[in-house]
């Protein structure tokens, strides 16, 4: 059974986007310390879950980044990764998915994450894509919650954890301290 992560960046007051809309991250301490905590959670990774905004986000970015003459060694292995990892897509809206080793699904989610579940394999992990991170936490389908907190506070735009309709256990299984302040939280779901 593979475990399904979420790992997304959170201002101190709940925020994983700003008010300017998706991927308005600018909040996010990054520096090499969480670069280098970013590069741990992905090391067990072998399947990219995404929604649509998310993916064409990406799509636009990381294939450019190895003709990129300013790109840093980071980003030129992370390109290579991104390039290389298998990501599934869900959308409604989207007609194809066009990048190397990635799989548009346009119907039957939530069946689709439990089947993927049930292969072998490495760790999938929803990189990103908030809003289909609030549908999988609703459906009780998220095992790990990585979260890194930056010590800022962005005051609206969309928040972590929205739709939430019951209580849901959590058990904190890791936390650092980064010099930037920033958090780095693992939760574990707790199943009953």
């Amino acid at each position: 059974m593979r475990k399904l992560i979420l790992f997304l960046h959170s201002s101190l007051d709940g925020f994983v986007e700003g008010p300017k809309g998706a991927m308005d991250i600018g909040f996010v301490a990054y520096d090499k310390d969480l670069e280098a905590e970013a590069g741990n959670i992905l090391s067990t990774v072998e399947t990219i879950i995404w929604g649509r905004g998310t993916y064409e986000g990406m799509y636009s970015y990381w294939p450019t980044i190895p003709s990129n003459p300013d790109a840093s060694e980071h980003e030129l292995n992370h390109a290579k990764w991104i390039e290389n990892v298998e990501k599934v897509v869900f959308s409604r809206t989207l007609d194809k998915a066009d990048w190397k080793n990635t799989r548009l699904v346009k119907e039957n989610m939530l069946e689709e994450i439990q089947k993927l579940k049930a292969q072998s394999g490495g760790d999938m992990l929803i990189l990103g894509s908030p809003r289909l991170a609030h549908e999988l936490m609703k459906a009780g389908l998220i095992d790990e919650y990585k979260i890194t907190v930056s010590p800022v506070l962005v005051g609206s735009g969309l928040r972590l954890f929205e739709g939430i309709q019951e209580q849901t256990n959590l058990k904190l299984t890791h936390s650092k301290a980064l010099k930037s302040g920033a958090l780095v939280l693992t939760y574990d779901l707790v199943k009953e």
